[in-house]
């Protein structure tokens, strides 16, 4: 697991030991960031199911603006306080040990950008996706990317499904505010 690309490129980050955990794999990342290469400078990220910040730190590296990682596993932010660590500094970002749900119906921010990776085994997304429409904590022009081990089927009001890519036994699904075209 390493920084695909920006000022810390090359970066080997710390793992996951055991399998309890699943990062998304450097193809999956180099992939969805090449999709997302544009939207990453100057944005304010939220990484809600954080794990290692894998996402999150790539974003940092690329130039975004902050990154509001959060994760509710101790182990996961044991595991993303020894990768920020390795970074320079003068990075700006928030972290927080909170349910998904309370992270997103406390929040007082919005976003550019929203990484939705919870463990497979759990349906997470759909509710995260209700939560971030209701809330209308996505800016304009900015997505949510919801990663899965299937086709999303589902629907959420307030929140537009543009695309959706299959890598491996991995889906990306991206989504935009539904009231901007």
């Amino acid at each position: 697991m390493r920084v695909i690309s920006g000022k810390y490129r090359g970066l080997n980050l710390v793992p996951f030991e055991g399998d309890d955990i699943r990062p998304t794999a450097d193809r999956v990342k180099e992939s969805l960031f090449n999709i997302l290469s544009y939207r990453v400078t100057g944005a304010v990220v939220a990484d809600v199911f954080c794990g290692s910040g894998n996402l999150g730190i790539e974003c940092l590296s690329r130039g975004a603006q902050e990154v509001y990682f959060n994760d509710l596993s101790k182990k996961s932010l044991e595991v993303l306080n020894k990768n920020l660590k390795k970074l320079k500094g003068g990075e700006k970002y928030r972290i927080s040990r909170l349910d998904y749900l309370n992270f997103l119906g406390s929040t007082g921010a919005r976003f550019d950008l929203i990484f939705i990776d919870p463990p497979y085994r759990f349906d997470y997304g759909e509710p995260a996706l209700k939560i971030i429409a209701e809330r209308n904590l996505l800016n304009e022009g900015g997505a949510v990317v919801y990663e899965r081990d299937r086709p999303f089927a589902g629907s959420s009001s307030g929140l537009e499904k543009y695309d959706e890519r299959k890598y491996g036994k991995t889906y990306i699904t991206f989504f935009s505010r539904g009231d901007v075209r």
